[in-house]
């Protein structure tokens, strides 16, 4: 008798173990999306991909927190906005306005360092643009301003201090942009380090060369101390650098799996109006990088990645030298300075990657997101 009910109560237990698990599924892991935003690229694509997952109960977005990068912030903030409202999420997922500048990489230092030959492919992201100093002067998304949804009144580095400690151990952050918010965040209060649950990037280059310079990738090139300051915390971290976003290329055929998706969205036709639809136009066998999409599809499930190596990860931080914003990898810690061992991602299953970067981007909108809560 004691064996049957010990029996019961072992299989209650289980049943109860699996509904637990069954629930945790359902909700998914909480992120913050720390990104210098735009429409459709990279980054408009990660947010569509993310709110998608969310209404499939497989992640919870707490939060978009905008910081200048591709865009300056203001125009970053209006097509986080819309992009959230685009897919029916404004009421849901708040916008937050982060920093406007670097911690100190100016323009003159970055005249200097091209000067002094850091070379690269001459994208400057937001220096190549003039400041908006008004909503006058914002680019209009191609469908529009947002019209309903609003920036939240707490800034972006609150923000991330406030959800963290309100969810300790709880919060990735998924960093796809310049890391300003984040080093600030972490230097107003630096008590949330032990809280963060991890951080995944998409920056650096760490075997490979650089795009905006020769030596480095654009995320980490745009304010190279914020991203110093925040590898070298005691957090745990991953790095899906150019060395993995390289290999992972967008032709013209995924392209038009999404584009001319049937029937369209709201999204598939902004995304038919990106800036990789004009280079296809004009050469049918282009390609392009795919970059801060890979971050959400390691999140869901590490094996996208089918090589994974551990390295002490570091960033040069020498305003107006040429190798400021290169990003290093070690394979033993080097001396004097202390820095996280890390996963970086060097390949990932192209085939599956994409065909989950499809099904996202041409799933119906908006978006019925579950009860907050």
């Amino acid at each position: 008798m004691k064996r049957r009910a010990w029996l019961l109560s072992a299989a209650s237990a289980a049943a109860l173990a699996a509904c637990a698990g069954v629930r945790r599924a359902q909700g998914g892991p909480k992120v913050i999306i720390d990104s210098d935003y735009n429409t459709m690229s990279d980054d408009g694509q990660l947010g569509a991909m993310a709110v998608q997952l969310q209404a499939q109960g497989r992640l919870q977005v707490m939060g978009i927190t905008v910081v200048s990068g591709n865009k300056w912030l203001q125009q970053g903030v209006a097509e986080a906005l819309m992009s959230m409202e685009r897919l029916g999420a404004g009421d849901r997922i708040g916008v937050y306005a982060g920093a406007n500048l670097p911690l100190n990489h100016d323009y003159v230092t970055i005249q200097a360092e091209l000067k002094a030959g850091a070379g690269g492919d001459g994208y400057l992201g937001a220096w190549k643009t003039p400041e908006p100093r008004s909503a006058a002067d914002l680019v209009r998304p191609p469908d529009g301003f947002a019209t309903r949804t609003q920036v939240q009144p707490t800034g972006a580095v609150d923000f991330i201090v406030q959800t963290i400690k309100a969810h300790p151990h709880e919060i990735t952050l998924l960093a796809v942009g310049p890391l300003t918010n984040i080093a600030l965040a972490i230097r107003q209060s630096p008590e949330i380090v032990p809280l963060i649950q991890q951080i995944i990037y998409m920056g650096g280059a760490v075997h490979v060369p650089g795009n905006t310079t020769k030596a480095a990738e654009f995320n980490w090139w745009f304010d190279p101390e914020a991203a110093q300051f925040v590898l070298r915390q005691p957090i745990p971290q991953v790095v899906v650098p150019l060395d993995v976003t390289n290999t992972v290329q967008l032709n013209k055929a995924t392209f038009e799996r999404i584009a001319l998706a049937s029937p369209p969205t709201a999204v598939t036709r902004v995304y038919a109006q990106e800036w990789f639809s004009r280079r296809f136009a004009r050469d049918p066998n282009y390609t392009s990088n795919i970059w801060d999409t890979l971050v959400i599809a390691y999140l869901l499930d590490p094996s996208y990645a089918t090589q994974v190596d551990e390295e002490y990860v570091d960033v040069i931080a020498k305003p107006g030298d040429p190798q400021n914003g290169r990003s290093v990898g070690y394979a033993q810690p080097p001396e004097g300075v202390k820095l996280q061992k890390m996963k970086v991602v060097k390949r990932f299953d192209n085939a599956r990657f994409l065909d989950l970067y499809v099904d996202l981007l041409t799933r119906p909108v908006p978006v019925a997101l579950p009860p907050a809560g």
